[in-house]
């Protein structure tokens, strides 16, 4: 019982991670019915750059400001792909805003190697204290501060989106672009605002995934983006806290599958689940049937 407890926390962890990274995928979705692809590429963004800080910065900075740093740099990538990636394409076919997306995340992948070559840069560990006794079981630091930070981003996000002045304006945008123009909203600057909250997130995902997983290279977004962004759908795409709940599904179902499993099945199991629920309930556990006038 002991070891699957253990399991189950690194599952949580794992999914936590997920979650972040769903949560940007989720939030421009709802906006403006994009699936942006290079989401994942600004986790490994966000690696490379506590990479920098934490390691190669003549100056040694608390994990804090190194947090706040890597998120606000991660968000100005995001409203930068959106401005010079994304905006002329609003009104073109999704198909062309898809190539595009995936487009940006090839950008991201090779820039990242020829800047810092393709050999794996290793991590510091910065939550490396001793485990936290939680109820008999000990739970690492890492663990701990993943899955408390991710909940609290969910919250914060949450609270952000219904009780703000910009929440509703996006909430507005995501609704009617042309009804919120002609209410006086800037729909440029909540969508800018949107892509740099996701990438934010991604960004901070991409430290937590970097100091669990040790090794941070050009290409590690892809396969944690794709899963993040079945997790988003899983939860019910446009919705933050089912994209937080898909990501604890996914992380959980992975992990376990490795530990009792095997480990060559693991992958598969999160492409069947979404083949399920793509079969079941399309908009997801937590997503509602909309409608549109054709």
């Amino acid at each position: 019982m002991d070891y699957f407890i253990q399991q189950l926390l690194n599952g949580v962890k794992y999914g936590s991670i997920l979650a972040l990274i769903a949560i940007g995928y989720t939030m421009v979705y709802g906006i403006i019915k994009l699936i942006n692809f290079a989401h994942g590429d600004i986790m490994m963004v966000g690696a490379y750059l506590s990479y920098i800080f934490l390691v190669n910065f003549p100056i040694d900075l608390p994990v804090v400001v190194v947090i706040a740093i890597v998120m606000a740099l991660g968000a100005l990538v995001g409203i930068i792909i959106e401005r010079l990636a994304y905006r002329k394409l609003r009104n073109a076919p999704r198909i062309s805003a898809l190539i595009t997306a995936i487009g940006v995340s090839l950008l991201l992948e090779s820039l990242a190697q020829k800047i810092f070559t393709a050999t794996p840069k290793v991590q510091v560990n910065i939550f490396g204290g001793a485990p936290i006794n939680i109820l008999g079981f000990d739970v690492s630091q890492l663990t701990l501060y993943t899955i408390i930070i991710s909940i609290v981003m969910m919250i914060l996000l949450t609270l952000f989106v219904y009780k703000t002045k910009p929440g509703k304006a996006m909430r507005a945008v995501s609704q009617d672009q042309d009804a919120a123009r002609l209410m006086g909203i800037n729909v440029n600057r909540v969508i800018s605002l949107t892509f740099a909250l996701g990438s934010g997130l991604g960004a901070l995902a991409g430290i937590f995934y970097s100091v669990a997983y040790v090794n941070i290279e050009p290409y590690m977004g892809m396969m944690p983006g794709l899963k993040a962004f079945i997790a988003a759908v899983l939860g019910g795409i446009g919705n933050i806290g089912g994209a937080v709940l898909g990501g604890f599904i996914i992380g959980i179902s992975e992990t376990l599958t490795k530990t009792y499993i095997s480990t060559q099945w693991a992958d598969a199991l999160v492409f069947v689940i979404l083949i399920i629920v793509l079969l079941v309930k399309p908009s997801g556990m937590l997503g509602k049937n909309v409608k549109e006038k054709v």
